[in-house]
């Protein structure tokens, strides 16, 4: 079942909703045998302390290599990959305000087949602040714990990095703000489980870049895999040397079947090391595809598309 990452600046009430959204699903599922999980900083005993990068409050090369936020974020990864499955819903309650964790959750769900989605949640920055400084003054220890020193505060909100809803691992984007009352946001809650739980939920496949293939039988599988993918990092270079990029067209074996296309990234310009990397590491996932007949036959064609899909999504995610 779902995937549901909380996102949202610092103190901006992502701990309060994410409890909302986890009393509300556990109505909804009643005693079905479907299983619900609230995962957390709070659930794991990670600190707020983890994200300063403050000079004096880790030492050098922890900040430098971000080696205690890592850590965090490895625990996270961790505990949502022990428990998510097409049986359970899983809350993921954090910052979550990198653009490529949110991608590699959206990937993890992806690859057991089940939906994800994102919460964000909408506060002021000067609303988060004051909740900010009201914790830190408070004489309660369990506010205190949940506060950020200001230097701290300040520089997660600067990198903040907003989801975005045209990016498939952001989407579908759901909103709560700082003003939604209960009937709102059970109202935002509903439409969630609509698109994610409900008669019209979508149909989930992983990404067929990483299915095991079947061996060509006009010729030697791995030859026509290097073959293939080599031919399009040339053209790619070609085209970039006429007229700078923008797409790239890939003719398929079949004249009655239209080109496939390579959207270069706008604006940069590729060069060899990095498509070599990039065509490396596809041959790398598709090795494994040499006598195995779970997919079928894999001609030049199929793995030709295959790479062209692999390279647009990997220079998406770079954008």
């Amino acid at each position: 079942m779902p995937l549901i990452v909380v996102t949202g600046l610092p103190t901006s009430g992502k701990s309060t909703r994410a409890k909302q959204l986890y009393d509300y699903l556990a109505e909804r599922i009643g005693d079905s045998k479907q299983r619900l999980h609230l995962i957390s900083d709070d659930s794991l005993s990670i600190l707020r302390s983890v994200y300063d990068l403050s000079p004096g409050k880790l030492p050098a090369h922890t900040r430098s290599a971000n080696a205690s936020e890592k850590d965090a974020r490895a625990a996270l990864y961790g505990a949502v990959k022990r428990v998510l499955s097409d049986r359970d819903f899983v809350i993921l309650d954090g910052l979550n305000y990198i653009k490529g964790w949110r991608y590699q959750l959206h990937c993890e769900a992806k690859a057991v087949r089940t939906p994800s989605c994102i919460l964000q949640i909408g506060c002021p920055v000067d609303t988060a602040r004051r909740v900010n400084a009201e914790r830190l003054q408070s004489a309660e220890e369990q506010a205190k714990a949940q506060a950020y020193e200001p230097g701290n505060w300040d520089n997660l909100v600067f990198r903040y990095e907003e989801p975005n809803p045209m990016t498939r691992w952001d989407s579908p984007l759901f909103t709560v703000i700082w003003q939604d009352d209960e009937a709102q946001t059970r109202k935002t809650f509903d439409a969630m489980w609509e698109a994610l739980a409900g008669d019209g939920r979508p149909v989930v496949r992983p990404n067929q870049a990483t299915e095991p293939r079947g061996r060509d039988a006009s010729g030697d599988y791995l030859y026509i895999l290097e073959r293939e993918t080599q031919g399009i990092v040339k053209r790619i270079l070609d085209q970039q040397q006429v007229d700078g990029g923008g797409e790239v067209k890939i003719p398929r074996s079949a004249p009655q079947k239209e080109d496939l296309v390579v959207e270069l990234p706008p604006g940069k310009k590729l060069g060899l090391p990095q498509l070599q990397r990039l065509r490396r590491a596809f041959i790398g996932l598709n090795r494994g595809g040499i006598g195995l007949e779970t997919v079928g036959n894999m001609n030049a064609d199929a793995l030709t598309e295959m790479f062209v899909r692999y390279l647009n999504d990997a220079f998406e995610k770079d954008e």
